[in-house]
């Protein structure tokens, strides 16, 4: 699926792998402290090499990690990319603690860090940078894994 936009600007979806998909920049869903972790974070930091880590390393301790709503850039590594983009995105609580607002946050600082950095495509996961937390009193199968209304709208204007 694919929707051009004006000034030339086209939004592509397509289904793949992030680590094996060829743009000038991966967003990841990074954690504050820039410390790596699972699921997609670690699958690029496996697929691009100790690199992005020891560039990492060196930005937490200049500035002690990143804020939420904020993107810090290292090299990719040996990603198919040139940058990629760590996005601390907003952990899911309840709707009414500023989490949309800080998604779109991330969305505005990734397109303004790929401006400054040349980087003309971006690969960017559904809904990524959201992380996503589940009180332990709920089980999973209550979790929708859609995004509340308040955030398609929200997202749907960022750019605004």
């Amino acid at each position: 699926m694919q929707r051009k936009f004006s000034q030339g600007k086209l939004l592509q979806l397509v289904v793949g792998d992030i680590t094996r998909m060829a743009a000038d920049a991966i967003v990841n869903a990074a954690n504050s402290a820039l410390a790596g972790g699972g699921g997609v974070d670690g699958a690029i930091h496996r697929a691009g090499g100790a690199s992005i880590m020891r560039e990492l390393d060196r930005i937490r301790a200049a500035t002690g990690g990143c804020p939420t709503g904020s993107a810090v850039v290292t090299g990719a590594g040996l990603l198919p990319a040139r940058f990629v983009f760590h996005a601390v995105g907003p952990v899911y609580r309840d709707g009414m603690h500023g989490e949309a607002d800080s998604l779109a946050s991330c969305y505005r600082t990734c397109l303004a860090l790929a401006e400054q950095h040349g980087a003309a495509t971006l690969s960017f996961l559904p809904s990524a940078p959201v992380r996503t937390a589940i009180p332990s009193a709920k089980p999973p199968s209550s979790h929708s894994g859609k995004l509340p209304a308040i955030w398609r709208r929200k997202i749907r204007n960022f750019a605004k």
